[in-house]
């Protein structure tokens, strides 16, 4: 089992010790993709994540931006996240993708880190794992409930608030990464910290590579 979905709570603009206003104008929401089919012949799916994007970009959220990896590809996107203030994670900028299936929002999209990060939740591969981004339906071990689950009424911006959630409040009883998870547990402000820390400060120097 990985994290449960937390309290999705926004943080209010321009609050105190914001992440947003550590990415650069440039890397704000970026601006909507040329049309990339003519009008009547886009898939639904391919509107459905078009609409997303513009949703985003309406309605910003505090610590991350996104934009299109390609801008001919619909389903794969690059976001940066911002290390939540007064976390062991604060001042990281931290690359990842999402990548969406054809079927999307039946089906939720899969989220790998780009940048390097120690976290129990987060596979030594880059994969996050949480509940948000579980496929829907029962848990066959029980540990989750459906409605902690993947729904279609979840967006790209309740993924990354649980992401950021994930990232104040690691959730060391059920990791993708039991070495992390132990050091969490046993070492939090020993060698996790370091490893954090040594993470942070490379993702500082690569984010904008």
């Amino acid at each position: 089992m990985c994290r449960s979905l937390p309290d999705l709570k926004r943080n209010e603009p321009g609050a105190a010790g914001s992440g947003r206003a550590l990415l650069p104008r440039s890397h704000m929401f970026l601006p909507l993709p040329r049309i990339l089919c003519p009008p009547g012949f886009c898939s639904r799916d391919e509107v459905i994540t078009s609409r997303k994007r513009t949703e985003l970009n309406k309605n910003p959220v505090e610590g991350f931006s996104a934009g299109l990896i390609d801008d001919n590809d619909l389903y794969r996107w690059e976001v940066l996240i911002i290390g939540p203030p007064d976390t062991l994670y604060e001042g990281g900028v931290f690359k990842a993708h999402l990548t969406f299936p054809k079927d999307y929002p039946l089906r939720p999209p899969k989220m790998k880190f780009i940048t390097e990060i120690w976290h129990p939740n987060v596979d030594k591969n880059g994969d996050v794992c949480i509940s948000i981004l579980h496929e829907p339906g029962e848990d066959k071990y029980g540990y989750e409930k459906p409605e902690e689950r993947w729904l279609p009424i979840h967006t790209v911006e309740t993924i990354m608030i649980s992401v950021i959630s994930m990232l104040a409040d690691p959730n060391g009883d059920s990791p993708a990464n039991v070495d992390a998870a132990k050091e969490w547990r046993e070492d939090r402000n020993g060698e996790f910290k370091r490893k954090v820390a040594r993470c942070v400060r490379k993702s500082q120097e690569t984010a904008f590579e």
